[in-house]
C-alpha cells in the first residue's frame, strides 16, 4: 500500500466535502452530544478528508461524519480538516481506526468495523495476514506504520483481549447485510453476547429466526429467542413447579440405590409429612398412586 501524504491542515466549506459509503449510519445521540460539546469548548479534533485527483480533485470524507453533521445543524459552514492524498484501502482503515479509537460504538457497529478492518488488513498483507499497530500512527504524516498481527494490534488498540477480538470478528462474519440492518432497528441494544450466540448457529434458518425476534423486540436476548424457537408445543404452559418436579424425578430415577436410600434417610420425616398432607387433600388419587 502506497504511503499516505498529508497535503494540508486547513478550514474547508462543509458543502465541498462528499460524504458517501459510510460503515455505519448517523447516531442522533452522538450528533446532539457533539453539538453541545462544540458550542461549549469548540471542535477538539479535525476531520479527515482525501483529495482524489482522478475525480477532479474533489474532497471525500475519511473520518468525521458526525462532526460535519453537528456543524451543519449548528449553522456553521467551515470546519477544520486534514487533507490527505491516499489510497482507498488507507482511507477505509483510517475511517475504521478513527471510530474504534474515538467513538463509543455499540457492539453491532463495533463488530462490523472490526470485520471490515480484518478484510482490509488481509488485502494489504495477504502473505503475513498482519495489520497496522495503532490508530494514532495512522495520522502521522510520515506514515511510519508499525506492522503487527491483526488481532494483537486491534486488541491493544481497543484495550480488549485477543480472544474477545476473535469472537467479535467471528460473530460479524456470520451476519448478512440484511441481518445487520434488521438488528440496527431492534428496540433494545444488541449485545456482544447476542452476537456471539448468533455466530454459533450453524443453521441460517435459526439465524433468521433469532435476528427477527431481536429486531421485533419479541425476545430480550438471542439466547431467549433461540430457546423459544426450540421449545416444544406446550412447554410454555408448564408451571415452575412442573419443571422442577421433572428435574427432581429425573435425578432420582438416575441415582444409584445407595443414594436413594441415603436421600430417604435424610429427608424421611419431610417425605412422611408430605405424604400425609397429600393423602388428606386427595385420598382417592393418593391411594391409587400408591397401589398402582
Amino acid at each position: 500500500m502506497a504511503p499516505a501524504k498529508l497535503l494540508a491542515t486547513t478550514e474547508i466549506d462543509i458543502d465541498a466535502i462528499k460524504v458517501t459509503d459510510r460503515l455505519r449510519p448517523f447516531s442522533e445521540a452522538s450528533i446532539e452530544s457533539l453539538m453541545h460539546s462544540i458550542e461549549e469548548i469548540g471542535l477538539q479534533a479535525e476531520i479527515h478528508v482525501r483529495k482524489i485527483r482522478h475525480r477532479e480533485n474533489r474532497l471525500f470524507l475519511i473520518a468525521g461524519g458526525h462532526r460535519i453533521e453537528a456543524f451543519r445543524r449548528l449553522g456553521r459552514h467551515k470546519i477544520a480538516c486534514k487533507v490527505w492524498d491516499c489510497t482507498d484501502d488507507w482511507a477505509t482503515m483510517a475511517e475504521i481506526d478513527d471510530n474504534l479509537t474515538h467513538t463509543n460504538l455499540v457492539p453491532l457497529d463495533e463488530a462490523v468495523f472490526l470485520c471490515e478492518r480484518e478484510r482490509v488488513f488481509y488485502k494489504i498483507h495477504p502473505e503475513k495476514k498482519q495489520g497496522i499497530a495503532g490508530a494514532n500512527a495512522r495520522w502521522n504524516a510520515t506514515d511510519n506504520l508499525a506492522v503487527a498481527s491483526f488481532v494483537t494490534s486491534t486488541a491493544a488498540q481497543m484495550g480488549q483481549s485477543e480472544r474477545n477480538v476473535r469472537r467479535i470478528v467471528s460473530a460479524a462474519k456470520r451476519l448478512t447485510n440484511d441481518h445487520i440492518e434488521a438488528l440496527r432497528l431492534a428496540p433494545a441494544r444488541v449485545t456482544r453476547s447476542d452476537l456471539q450466540t448468533i455466530a454459533k448457529l450453524t443453521s441460517s434458518a435459526d439465524q433468521d429466526i433469532v435476528v427477527k425476534a431481536l429486531s421485533e423486540g419479541t425476545a430480550k436476548s438471542a439466547a431467549k429467542a433461540l430457546s423459544d424457537a426450540k421449545a416444544k408445543p406446550g412447554d410454555a404452559l408448564k408451571s415452575d413447579a412442573d419443571k422442577k418436579f421433572t428435574k427432581l424425578a429425573d435425578a432420582f430415577a438416575r441415582a444409584p440405590m445407595a443414594a436413594k436410600r441415603r436421600f430417604v434417610e435424610e429427608y424421611g420425616t419431610q417425605l412422611a409429612e408430605l405424604m400425609t398432607d397429600a393423602s388428606e387433600e386427595a385420598p382417592t388419587a393418593f391411594t391409587t398412586r400408591r397401589t398402582a
